[in-house]
């Protein structure tokens, strides 16, 4: 790696002199426009659009646009009186727990090595900060600008990371944010366990570029004279249209699966919402079983009444007077 700043670092009444190198690196494949027919690198001229001459860089200035066509002028000696340290020395301001910085102010990352004879105060620097569990805000120019930043622990190297000034986070304004929308109890816990069936630990080299793979293979053939043989790739026939909590039920599903687990249905540890419908049944089941008891009694009560009412009438026909039988006629008398 290569210096890309030497400075020290200001800790109270101790300096520490380091040198900064840039932590990472981009590793897209990167590519020159050229001339389709011959090769031929495509360059470009600074010309100026008022009078079409070529320019060098010694007769380039930097211009702000005011807006209306019209354009300010910043030559160098207009930039010599601007309050930009230039004592290369990375200020700590304070100390502030790691949890507090939001990650979405860093910007870019640098190593920190010890110049001479800083490495025992850059050793002690480095302990202390680890034991305290916390960062350090610092202030330093990079490139022509004042920065912030953090300087923490990172395998045993001081790490700078600069940051974004607030003004310069945008604030999220978005239609749905004013919108009412609820979200029911069953779907945050089947969301709920669908983040619990996909939990891990992190391990950053477990992912690759795989577009960046390809890529690369197509450059290694094309120099090796080959063709490349592509796979073909299958078609997903489209989705229907499910509801919230059956893609959720699936995603869950889906994801046991993958982890080599058997979903609840199968046999698998219930999940919050399957647990959640269980307590709602239980705390029914006593209301179902009164309802179905008194449904009996009423039946019951009714087949009794009606038995009664039957025997009764049965009661009745038996006490009936059999029918009289017609008188008998008195002979007749002949003459």
């Amino acid at each position: 790696m290569r210096a890309i700043w030497k400075g020290a670092v200001s800790f109270g009444l101790v300096s520490i002199a380091v040198k900064l190198y840039s932590a990472t690196e981009e590793k897209d494949i990167r590519f020159h426009q050229v001339h389709r027919e011959d090769g031929g690198r495509i360059r470009y001229k600074r010309t100026c659009s008022v009078c079409g001459e070529e320019v060098t860089y010694d007769d380039i200035a930097k211009g702000y646009d005011i807006g209306g066509g019209e354009m300010v002028i910043l030559t160098d000696s207009d930039f010599a009186d601007l309050p930009l340290t230039t004592s290369r020395a990375i200020d700590v301001l304070e100390f502030v727990p790691a949890e507090q910085v939001d990650p979405i102010l860093y910007n870019k990352a640098y190593f920190l090595e010890p110049e001479g004879a800083a490495t025992k105060p850059y050793v002690l620097l480095r302990d202390a900060l680890a034991d305290s569990e916390r960062v350090a805000i610092v202030k330093v120019a990079l490139r022509q600008r004042e920065q912030l930043a953090t300087l923490r622990v990172r395998e045993g190297v001081l790490l700078l990371n600069t940051m974004l000034w607030p003004d310069e986070v945008r604030t999220p304004d978005f239609g749905f944010l004013g919108e009412d929308l609820k979200v029911r109890p069953p779907e945050l816990a089947m969301a709920s366990s669908l983040i619990d069936s996909m939990a891990g630990e992190f391990e950053q080299d477990a992912f690759t570029d795989d577009y960046r793979a390809a890529l690369q293979e197509v450059i290694d053939a094309k120099v090796e004279g080959r063709e490349v043989v592509q796979p073909e790739e299958v078609e997903e026939a489209p989705a229907a249209a499910v509801d919230l909590m059956s893609a959720l039920k699936a995603s869950v599903e889906r994801a046991q699966a993958a982890r080599g687990e058997q979903p609840e249905a199968r046999g698998g540890k219930p999940t919050p919402i399957t647990s959640a419908r269980s307590a709602q049944k239980a705390a029914k089941a006593p209301a179902k079983k009164t309802a179905e008891k008194k449904t009996a009694e009423k039946k019951a009560g009714g087949t009794k009444k009606a038995a009664t009412k039957k025997a009764a009438e049965s009661g009745t026909a038996k006490k009936a007077p059999a029918s009289k039988a017609a008188p008998k006629k008195a002979p007749r008398k002949t003459a």
